[in-house]
């Protein structure tokens, strides 16, 4: 477990980073757009962020935008984008440690987290923090990649046990308290080494409740 811990600090994030020019691909994820693109823009956190294409994206479609990520390295080449695509102004950076317990901004009319995957044990702490980040009225977004990918050959299979399907971050979720909007798994096709694979993600949308309409005893 301690060499798995390893791979949630800076400094493994930081040299990933570093060893290549642009790890991603620049765009926004196509399954972030879709459940983002009809909710009025307002302030945004993207945890995770990396080199910060969903952030930019929402911050040229009129967000207010606060990118988290634990890599310093993530945080310079996403500032980098944000300035290149004219939205510098709309976007700011933090680089925090969600994993180690470093605190999270809160207030946000939208919270993303793409491809966030920690150990089992530490799950409901992250999950827990991002939720409690959204604004009354405001929504979580998460995306993962699904347990059965493992199938795939595309998963690390010493990592299998960080894929998560979209009950477990429902089931963080006080229903009275939340609605959940979107609980899907998607499948997609990737091309890898000339073979066409399918993969499946985990999709959650959930909206938090204004104070006003939460059930009282």
């Amino acid at each position: 477990m301690s060499d798995l811990r390893d791979m949630f600090t800076r400094e493994f994030w930081d040299e990933r980073y570093a060893t290549s020019h642009r790890i991603w691909s620049g765009e926004p994820n196509g399954q972030f757009v879709e459940q983002v693109a009809s909710l009025a823009p307002g302030t945004a956190m993207d945890v995770g962020c990396g080199e910060g294409a969903d952030a930019v994206w929402l911050a040229t479609h009129g967000w207010t935008v606060t990118g988290v990520d634990v890599s310093g390295v993530a945080l310079e080449r996403a500032a980098e984008h944000a300035a290149e695509a004219g939205v510098g102004e709309q976007t700011s950076w933090l680089r925090a440690d969600v994993f180690a317990g470093d605190p999270l901004p809160g207030g946000f009319d939208l919270v993303s987290a793409a491809f966030v995957h920690v150990p089992p044990d530490d799950f409901e702490t992250v999950y827990g923090a991002l939720a409690d980040a959204v604004a009354p009225g405001g929504s979580l977004v998460v995306l993962a990649h699904h347990p059965d990918d493992e199938h795939t050959g595309l998963r690390n299979a010493d990592l299998t046990a960080l894929l998560f399907t979209p009950e477990a971050v429902v089931a963080l979720l006080d229903p009275e308290g939340w609605e959940v909007v979107t609980a899907a798994t998607p499948t997609r096709s990737v091309v890898h080494d000339g073979r066409e694979i399918e993969v499946t993600d985990t999709v959650v949308r959930a909206v938090r409740r204004p104070a006003d309409s939460l059930k009282t005893s």
